[in-house]
């Protein structure tokens, strides 16, 4: 009979023996080269929520949490020796916080036995478990993201964009590319002209960009920028006085390190956003106690309530939660990478749970199953106050047009297992 994970921790702590095995994590992360500004804070937010853990609950169901750090520079073949120079049998899962790597390291992990997490980011159709079994993007993917920027848009011209313009600015990589299908096929639905501004890496040039858009004057740029290319595009549109509230980011061109440079020409910016802002959280007491002030705080808690390291700790949550979960189904704190894609299959994150995690309200209830690798995938909007130099919440959380996603989804992962020669699962 399988024992609850109070109980395995009870045990953990009064049964005489070997202490438990760490779990270990590696952290695929950036600090240096042009997107270190973004991967530094959503770096501090991912090892700031393990620290707590171990400090505040001696870890996970007995088990202390150990992050490593490998450093990527967001280089693709960087973020691939990482993984090989990481890969043991007691690494559990990788969160490359990059598209690119993460498309070179779903067939490498998938044959090793690891678990990859893209929380907003990587492939999306990896949302298919059935052909992608070791691959989760909960809570929301790219195409998600492309979806609830659309719906928003609906819903302030009165559900009718027909005749209107919107460009899609985006960095020319894989992780910029993503949405482009997604787009088409709602311009097709919903009337509206698309136009596509690709932006070469880093993305700190963007005159021409901005020029076409000054010229065809769209009604709404959505951008899927990152790094430097984010406060460059926001600069370039108020150099030409493009309306800030008819620009919006994806969630990775959402940060405060955006919109900062740009001053009060940015009020008004928004961007999608999948979690909570700001610090007026239970939680961030805890963290305070048991990190901050202790000294224990990545780069001394510098960065602590930012957004993109409030998005790091919302994708160190979830983990966590899919650790419990796993650790409950196999009776043991002592889990491997199987047990824990299964407890990633059984996750079920409750807006209660969420509360009693100290983060009320900061993210959507997340369900997972063999079959469903990405959750609902919903997300809200947030705009910048440049007078109060904060993120406000501007929506609830949006569902996005599965009607739309869906097809998209299952022809992709279809040609994927095709090509990968993989027979997707059943999946009962």
């Amino acid at each position: 009979m399988k024992m609850t994970l109070a109980a395995l921790t009870t045990a953990a702590a009064l049964i005489a023996g070997p202490a438990l095995a760490d779990l270990t994590l590696p952290h695929l992360s950036y600090r240096t080269g042009p997107y270190a500004a973004n991967g530094t804070q959503y770096a501090d937010g991912f090892n700031d929520y393990f620290t707590l853990l171990n400090e505040r609950d001696g870890g996970i169901g007995g088990a202390k949490i150990l992050t490593p750090e490998c450093e990527t520079a967001y280089n693709t073949e960087k973020g691939v020796e990482c993984y090989e120079a990481t890969k043991s049998e007691a690494a559990l899962i990788y969160n490359p916080m990059s598209t690119g790597i993460t498309y070179q390291l779903i067939p490498k992990a998938s044959a090793d036995g690891k678990v990859l997490y893209t929380p907003g980011y990587g492939r999306t159709s990896a949302k298919n478990g059935k052909v992608f079994e070791w691959v989760f993007n909960a809570p929301a993917n790219y195409w998600d993201g492309a979806s609830v920027a659309v719906k928003y848009l609906l819903d302030q011209n009165g559900g009718d964009l027909k005749g209107k313009k919107i460009a899609l600015l985006y960095h020319n990589s894989a992780y910029g590319k993503e949405p482009i299908r997604t787009l088409q096929e709602l311009s097709k639905k919903h009337g509206f002209t698309l136009s596509e501004l690709p932006v070469d890496a880093p993305g700190q040039e963007q005159k021409s960009q901005w020029l076409q858009i000054r010229r065809d004057k769209p009604d709404y740029v959505i951008m899927y920028g990152w790094g430097v290319m984010n406060p460059a595009a926001i600069q370039e549109a108020a150099n030409i006085k493009f309306p800030m509230e008819n620009f919006i980011g994806i969630w990775w061109s959402g940060g405060e390190v955006d919109v900062q440079a740009a001053g009060a020409a940015a009020n008004g910016y928004k961007s999608l956003t999948f979690n909570g802002v700001g610090t007026d959280y239970p939680f961030y007491a805890d963290l305070t106690k048991f990190v901050v002030d202790p000294g224990k705080a990545s780069q001394g808690g510098k960065f602590v309530g930012s957004a993109v390291y409030s998005r790091g700790v919302y994708a160190a949550l979830i983990i966590g939660e899919a650790i419990r979960k796993a650790q409950e189904l196999a009776g043991t704190p002592d889990i491997n990478a199987a047990q824990l894609r299964d407890g990633f299959e059984a996750l079920d994150i409750t807006e209660a749970r969420m509360a009693e995690l100290g983060l009320p309200g900061f993210g959507q209830p997340i369900k997972l199953s063999c079959a469903n690798h990405g959750g609902a995938g919903m997300a809200r909007l947030q705009q910048w106050d440049a007078t109060a130099g904060k993120w406000n919440l501007i929506t609830d959380f949006i569902q996005p047009d599965e009607e739309v996603l869906e097809p998209l989804i299952a022809a992709d992962s279809e040609a994927y297992a095709k090509e990968a020669g993989i027979t997707p699962r059943a999946c009962d």
